[in-house]
C-alpha cells in the first residue's frame, strides 16, 4: 500500500520465485480488503502463500513448506556474542593494520578487549531500563545497590574509550578491575554455584544469550585488560 510495505510479502515472494515458481502477486490495498481476506480464509496475518490452490500459510510456513529452518524467538542463542566479538576482533586487527602497517600486534589484542567493552556497553546503552532489569537478576553488587545496575553500563562504556584511547589509565583500570571483578563473581555464583539458569544482559536487556561460559568471559577480559595494562605501565615506569 502507499504508506506500508509488507517485509514478509516480499521475502516470500523472493522464496518462491528463487525456487522456481511464477508468482501470482496479488495485493491487499486496505485495510478493508486485509480484514475481509483474514475473515474469508480464517487467519490472523498477511501475507498468505497458496500453491497449487492450497493454502500453504505465512512466510514461516512457507519456510517449513520447503524443509527450511524458522527461528524460534524465544530459544537461547549464543549468535550476538559470536557476532559482536568477530567485528571487534576486525575492528583491532584493521585499526593496527591502519596504525602500524601489520594487523597481528600486541595492540591489536589490546584493541580487541577494548572495542569488546565499547561495543557491549553500547548493546547495553539502547535500553538501559531493561539492561538494568535482566541484571538485577544475577549481579551481586547491583541487588545490594540497585542504582549500579544504571551506573554498569556507562562505567564500561567510559573504560573501554578510555582503553582504545591509551589515555588516564589511571582511572579505566581501576573500573575495569572493579566491574570486572564483581562481574566474575556474580556470575560464577548464579551459574555454578546457585546452578540458576538465566539469560544473560551482557549484549543488552533483550538478548537470549544464556548466562554461562561467555558472560564470565567478557568479566575475565576486563580484569585482564585492567591487570595487563597496570603491568605494562609499571614495566614502562621502571624501564624510565
Amino acid at each position: 500500500m502507499d504508506k506500508h510495505v509488507c517485509p514478509y510479502g516480499l521475502k516470500a515472494k523472493h522464496l518462491l520465485e528463487s525456487r522456481g515458481f511464477a508468482v501470482d502477486d496479488k495485493w491487499l490495498t486496505s485495510r478493508e480488503e486485509t480484514d475481509a481476506f483474514k475473515a474469508d480464509h480464517n487467519v490472523r496475518t498477511t501475507p498468505q502463500t497458496f500453491i497449487d490452490g492450497k493454502r500453504i500459510g505465512g512466510y514461516d510456513d512457507l519456510r517449513r513448506y520447503f524443509g527450511m529452518t524458522v527461528a524460534d524467538p524465544d530459544a537461547t542463542t549464543y549468535k550476538p556474542v559470536i557476532a559482536l566479538f568477530a567485528m571487534t576482533a576486525l575492528m583491532a586487527l584493521a585499526a593496527s593494520h591502519a596504525a602500524f602497517g601489520t594487523a597481528l600486534t600486541i595492540h591489536a589484542a589490546e584493541w580487541f578487549i577494548a572495542f569488546s567493552m565499547a561495543v557491549l556497553a553500547l548493546l547495553k546503552l539502547q535500553n538501559v531500563e531493561s539492561f538494568s532489569t535482566m541484571f538485577l537478576n544475577y549481579d551481586l553488587l547491583a541487588r545490594r545497590w540497585v542504582p549500579y545496575a544504571t551506573i554498569y553500563p556507562f562505567a564500561e562504556g567510559l573504560a573501554g574509550v578510555l582503553m582504545i584511547a591509551g589515555a588516564l589509565t589511571w582511572l579505566s583500570v581501576p573500573i575495569a578491575l572493579f566491574i570486572g571483578t564483581v562481574g566474575a563473581v556474580s556470575v560464577i555464583k548464579a551459574v555454578y554455584i546457585d546452578k540458576r539458569e538465566l539469560k544473560c544482559a551482557c549484549v543488552g536487556g533483550s538478548s537470549n544469550v544464556p548466562l554461562g561460559f561467555l558472560s564470565l568471559t567478557e568479566n575475565l577480559m576486563m580484569i585482564g585488560m585492567a591487570v595487563w595494562m597496570t603491568v605494562s605501565a609499571l614495566g614502562v615506569g621502571a624501564g624510565g
